[in-house]
């Protein structure tokens, strides 16, 4: 007898949203993935709900099936959606015929478009610059991945699915030998092995360091970039191209639409209003592993540059952070591309009992997080027909928790002493789970100033994620504001006593702190230079973060922040 009937490797967008599907269809589903939810591609993304726009000219199929699913998680996810538009934009001297093709391609596929003059263009989106001819509106939208994800998550979990974080696989197990042909005289996987890594103190089944095998009546591959190392362990190709691509977060929304660049696809062509941010992308960059690739600062650069054309006053803006993604391209055999900017963005289900012979097996490459529902019902619909489960999709219909009876126009000044806009924030995120969560008897201040997020929510994020303060950060924006924590990381910290201990806030801390630092070492010029040194002189001088507690003699070098590091600096002493 077996653990489980279906196991699901990879906790992204795909991974989660396939867990929902089969756990709504009565299979016992457990889902393991080795960091955090979104810990791969969904969490280095953009943020864009696509109109399916971008791909209008070079790739119909995927445009149709984006305006397709942006109904769809219009309509199920309204807590992680915010309709925004979209708007592409032609500048002086950009081709016509390409603005020509892109808007015949929109109607062709069914995408909503109406064209702009440039002075209505900028009427909308008053900072584009004046350059602007003409362009194209469209309905794309902003939509938030660790919260969809969740949602995802949970949605499994109530129906009886086991979420397993921090649970890396690192084996196959496979019984038999695979061959070609239908699988019936192949091998077949029947499972896997994961280590569990729980880091500081997070909540989950397995304890620290400890390997399991769990056994499944059905493996499914959904790690997109990772697709490849998890068909190596099976001993079956899976031939994904990782493609890296570099974003950059300001410091505010410089746009409330989503505009894109009207010309042939290139880097640095969009700007997506996401929360209280503008994220500016991307490049695309294809790299031999999705764990290991250069971060580099040019690519900042030229993020900054490029968009400056479009909305100018990004060039006198504060950067905030920056981080990089790898997208799962998947390149079927025999197409020999060579640019992984022509490989479709549309996705493929690989069935290796019928390509390789080996049974219980099946990946899901490719695609877009907008059409990871779409991803989900199809692997789903394919896992049930092998397993002999008759059960329809009801992913497009039921919607995710939080986003039931979700009006994100409620006020909760009055229900819970909060003001307008910290009220109007937490309901956006919270969804239908605002009163229970936001309901109670103790005091409940704002704990992250720049996300307006509170005590309550906090504590509840904590109550689903343990001592993993970078799980609370992805349940709650807290810390991804401004400030980059350097106001509410202790703050969060201490709201782990006093069910854990000192070390254990501590640990949680340090790993919060690291987390936070990573994004911003490409952006240290200007006002995020001085965000930085108030950050490091307040934490050096109130936690004594710099030094070992026995040294009182080291001092704060404040001028090196002014006028640059001092050679000696550099050198040590």
């Amino acid at each position: 007898m077996t653990d489980t009937e279906v196991l699901v490797v990879g906790g992204g967008s795909t991974g989660c949203g396939v867990a929902r599907d089969l756990a709504m269809r009565g299979v016992d589903v457990t889902l393991v993935e080795k960091g955090n939810l979104t810990n791969g591609t969904t969490g280095r993304m953009h943020g864009l709900l696509h109109s399916g726009g971008r791909y209008a000219v070079s790739d119909q199929a995927s445009a149709k099936e984006c305006i397709e699913e942006n109904r769809v998680l219009r309509d199920i996810a309204g807590h992680c959606v915010e309709m925004t538009g979209g708007q592409f934009v032609q500048l002086e001297g950009d081709p016509d015929e390409y603005f020509k093709e892109k808007l015949d391609g929109c109607r062709e596929c069914g995408i909503p478009a109406e064209v702009l003059t440039g002075e209505e263009a900028r009427e909308e989106e008053p900072y584009l610059t004046e350059d602007v001819k003409r362009a194209i509106r469209v309905p794309d939208g902003a939509i938030d991945p660790f919260r969809l994800c969740v949602a995802n998550a949970a949605s499994a979990q109530n129906h009886g699915a086991r979420i397993e974080t921090h649970a890396e696989v690192t084996d196959v197990l496979v019984e038999g030998e695979s061959a070609d042909g239908d699988g019936s005289e192949g091998g077949r996987v029947r499972g896997v092995e994961v280590r569990h890594d729980s880091g500081p103190g997070t909540r989950q089944h397995g304890k620290s360091g400890e390997v399991e095998e769990i056994t499944a009546d059905h493996v499914v591959n959904a790690t997109g970039a990772w697709a490849g190392q998890i068909g190596d362990f099976a001993g079956v190709d899976v031939e994904v191209r990782p493609s890296k691509g570099a974003m950059v977060v300001m410091n505010c929304r410089q746009v409330d639409t989503v505009i894109n660049r009207c010309r042939p696809k290139g880097d640095a062509d969009i700007v997506v209003p996401h929360e209280t941010t503008a994220i500016l992308g991307t490049t695309d960059e294809e790299v031999e592993d999705p764990e290991d690739y250069p971060e580099e600062q040019w690519e900042v650069d030229l993020m900054i540059d490029e968009l400056s054309r479009l909305v100018p006053i990004l060039q006198e803006a504060r950067t905030v952070r920056s981080f990089w993604g790898v997208r799962p391209l998947y390149e079927p055999p025999g197409t020999g591309t060579t640019d992984s900017t022509d490989i479709t963005r549309d996705y493929f289900l690989l069935d290796h009992a019928d390509r390789d012979g080996l049974a219980g097996f099946t990946s899901i490459v490719g695609g877009k997080f907008t059409t990871y529902r779409m991803m989900a019902e199809e692997i789903s619909d394919h896992v049930c027909d092998r397993l002999g489960v008759s059960a329809d999709c009801r992913t497009a219909d039921v919607p995710l928790p939080g986003s039931e009876d979700f009006s994100v126009l409620r006020e909760y000044m009055d229900e819970f002493g909060l003001r307008s806009p910290i009220g109007r924030r937490s309901v956006q995120r919270l969804g239908s789970r605002a009163d229970d969560v936001l309901t109670t008897d103790g005091p409940n201040p704002v704990l992250c100033d720049c996300e307006a997020v509170t005590r309550a929510e906090v504590q509840d994020a904590i109550e689903q994620s343990g001592t993993d303060l970078n799980a609370v950060r992805l349940r709650t924006r807290a810390s991804m504001g401004n400030c980059q924590g350097g106001f509410c990381c202790h703050r969060m910290a201490a709201e782990l006593h006093p069910e854990y201990d000192e070390p254990q806030a501590r640990a949680a801390l340090d790993e919060l702190f690291q987390e936070r630092w990573k994004g911003e070492r490409h952006a240290l010029w200007g006002e995020q230079l001085s965000q930085a040194a108030l950050t490091y002189a307040l934490h050096a001088t109130t936690m004594n973060r710099d030094r070992d507690p026995a040294d009182r003699e080291c001092e704060i070098a404040f001028a090196e922040f002014d006028a640059g590091a001092t050679e000696e600096a550099h050198h040590g002493d």
